[in-house]
């Protein structure tokens, strides 16, 4: 009876040893972002409660602002990463321009809306609150939006050296802003006396050079271990393909609009809680920070998850993109246990670094223990697991859920605490909770039907 030969087994398109060196300088990128985002809190609270109050209040805006510039990024690396997975070098370096002038053109409008309507903008927003605050908001706001440009190319070249499974680059340049950030707040707040400009000039200055460095990267068309290389050349011709943007914007709307509802959901929020008075704004102000490290191997893992759900799927390989998600999703489980269960244990000593008052202190202590807490059972369902989907094209899917969730649950729920109950502010992170659980279940049944894995965005 004659043999029929075995087939050689089919090698996946990920190792171990890859994983690890696409998430390994994700996390510390994460890292250095957070730190970078304590360091300035830190600094401006020398300045007294009131900057800080202000600077939290505006950090809000841009984040949301931010959040636009990082949805259309994403929309790019899906794109780019699924036409990587189907090796098709010309689509890939076509995707990557087109991202850029999409990101730069929202930077333009983005930073020109602000400079016109700043005033009105933040008075409606937060309302009456204190004449110190708001004159701290202002000021550090105006000089913000000029980094507008350079954060959007930081984003966008950003992701599509992440897409080509190449995070190093963007590990470094996180800390080269790091030193220019950190510095330039020391220099400014310590050294010369400014007062919230002290932390607004740095962050335009290193935001700015990191998109030049990043940029100049990209001109340098490398491949990177066999990924196709990404060739900008020829980025000031103009040429515009509208079916790429489509395909870019087809995540990237969708995502920006889950992003930005996200984010005014949380802006929606503060109003609430600044009713509670400048201590409360000081608490959150504190947790936040905190918090942003408490779901740091998770953020960096869900954007390992777009590189690595998109170049399977690209690949034509949907079983492989599922089996990776699983793998992933372990992976973040782990990684947020190790990271919060100590910043629990030491919460008294963290909530000390930021020098507040003592009634201050203790709320954002609690604030953040709740969220940490919650950061180890229920955060990677709903913020991880969902960017597999996305990297499949369902960014609507997750988009509907998601803005579903938050003004129902996190917004409704936050309001009826404050009107009901004795949790005052505490009372919003509780509903944020409630958000995070009604997305966990919703996510993972989604990912378990599996019609995901048929879906092709190109």
């Amino acid at each position: 009876m004659q043999q029929i030969p075995m087939q050689p087994p089919v090698e996946r398109l990920f190792t171990n040893a890859s994983l690890g060196r696409l998430i390994w300088p994700l996390i510390v990128e994460q890292l250095l972002s957070i730190t970078l985002g304590m360091a300035d809190v830190i600094m401006v609270a020398t300045l007294g409660e009131a900057a800080v109050s202000g600077v939290s209040l505006v950090d809000n805006i841009n984040i949301l602002i931010n959040n636009i510039f990082a949805a259309l990024a994403t929309g790019g690396a899906v794109v780019c990463a699924q036409y990587i997975g189907r090796r098709d070098e010309k689509m890939v370096s076509l995707t990557a321009r087109q991202l850029i002038y999409a990101v730069t053109a929202a930077a333009a409008v983005l930073m020109c809306a602000g400079l016109v309507f700043r005033y009105p903008l933040l008075s409606f927003v937060f309302g009456d609150i204190d004449t110190e605050v708001m004159d701290s908001a202002q000021r550090y706001f105006f000089v913000t939006l000029f980094s507008l440009p350079g954060i959007a190319l930081y984003n966008g070249c950003a992701a599509l050296f992440r897409a080509q499974g190449n995070s190093k680059v963007s590990m470094f340049i996180a800390l080269l802003v790091n030193i220019l950030n950190i510095g330039g707040n020391a220099l400014l707040v310590f050294g010369l006396g400014w007062h919230v400009e002290g932390v607004a000039v740095p962050t335009l200055a290193a935001r700015t050079a990191a998109a030049l460095v990043l940029l100049a990267l990209l001109y340098r068309d490398k491949p990177y271990r066999g990924a196709p290389a990404i060739d900008i050349h020829g980025l000031c011709k103009f040429e515009f393909d509208l079916k790429i943007i489509r395909h870019i914007l087809a995540i990237g709307i969708p995502n920006g609009l889950e992003n930005s509802m996200f984010q005014i959901g949380k802006i929606v929020v503060l109003t609430l809680i600044a009713s509670f008075g400048t201590t409360a704004i000081a608490a959150n102000a504190a947790a936040n920070t905190v918090a942003s490290l408490e779901t740091l191997p998770g953020a960096a893992i869900g954007l390992a998850m777009l590189t690595v759900v998109g170049q399977c799927l690209g690949a034509g390989r949907p079983e492989e993109a599922a089996y990776f998600a699983r793998r992933l999703l372990v992976i973040t489980y782990v990684s947020m246990i190790a990271l919060n269960a100590p910043l629990l244990v030491f919460s008294e000593q963290i909530a000390a670094v930021f020098h507040l008052q003592p009634d201050t202190m203790q709320l954002a202590r609690r604030m953040f223990c709740v969220h940490g807490l919650f950061s180890m059972l229920i955060w990677p369902l709903s913020f991880t697991l969902p960017n597999a989907l996305r990297a499949a094209g369902e960014a609507k899917f997750t988009m509907i859920v998601s803005m579903l969730s938050m003004w129902t649950i996190r917004i409704g729920v936050s309001y009826l605490f404050a009107a009901y109950t004795g949790f005052g502010a505490l009372g919003v992170w509780y509903a944020m909770i409630l958000d995070w659980a009604v997305r966990s279940a919703v996510f993972s049944l989604r990912f378990k039907q599996g019609a995901w894995k048929r879906r092709r965005l190109v």
